[in-house]
């Protein structure tokens, strides 16, 4: 395993030596030490590596992740994964605004609650929280899944396209065009896969799911209050 502390070398090496990573290396597993809330850690890597960070983190940690597993024992702030495009991110405690947002696909856990916005945008991610999240959550999220175990905040899924919410708890408001829909069989079966993934025991049975109206696609004057 390779180890480096932040504290005594820096938050620009780590990066530099994560992004350095192909998928022919044998520095497979990393362990970064003494994080103390620097931003931006373990950000755009592109390989096949494991990288446990041991403890909080600021903004944007994990942002633009390709193929790469990174779990943070500690709390993160604003951004975590942000544009993530695949591999897995797993957050040990809380995430700040915008957990995921436009991400385009692999998977972010989050065990403890996120904050407002979570999957603001999100295009393809699954988004997995094992507590609550705020408001405006899945904001104009046009394809992935977001999974809550607990409660969802005000406007949730405000002005969505194509992406499926799924909560388990209760729902202080919905957003503009987002609608409970029907859980069919199929979406019991996604669920329990993403739920087994994220290392959750919920039952999928007790969640609603939630997606667009489909009323604001397009312009019209019918529907202009909503805008």
């Amino acid at each position: 395993m390779q180890s480096y502390d932040v504290a005594e070398n820096g938050l620009r090496g780590l990066n530099a030596a994560l992004q350095a990573q192909s998928a022919e290396t044998n520095q497979t597993h990393w362990e970064v030490q003494n994080p103390k809330g620097s931003h931006a850690i373990a950000v755009g890597l592109d390989a096949p590596i494991e990288v446990t960070v041991k403890g909080s983190t600021g903004y944007y940690c994990a942002g633009m992740n390709q193929r790469a597993t990174i779990k943070v024992e500690g709390s993160v702030g604003p951004g975590v994964a942000e544009n993530m495009m695949s591999g897995t991110v797993v957050v040990e405690g809380d995430a700040s605004q915008y957990a995921g947002a436009t991400g385009h696909g692999g998977l972010l856990v989050i065990k403890g609650n996120a904050s407002s916005r979570c999957g603001i945008s999100m295009k393809g991610i699954d988004i997995v929280v094992h507590g609550n999240i705020g408001h405006m959550s899945a904001f104009m999220a046009q394809a992935g899944n977001l999974v809550v175990c607990g409660d969802a905040g005000d406007a949730l899924g405000d002005s969505l396209y194509e992406a499926r919410l799924f909560v388990r708890g209760s729902v202080k408001s919905l957003g503009a065009d987002c609608i409970e829909k029907e859980m069919r069989p199929e979406h019991v079966e996604l669920l329990k896969d993403l739920l087994a993934r994220a290392g959750s025991d919920a039952n999928p049975e007790e969640f609603k799911r939630y997606g667009s109206a489909r009323q604001l696609y397009n312009f019209d004057v019918d529907n202009a209050a909503a805008y």
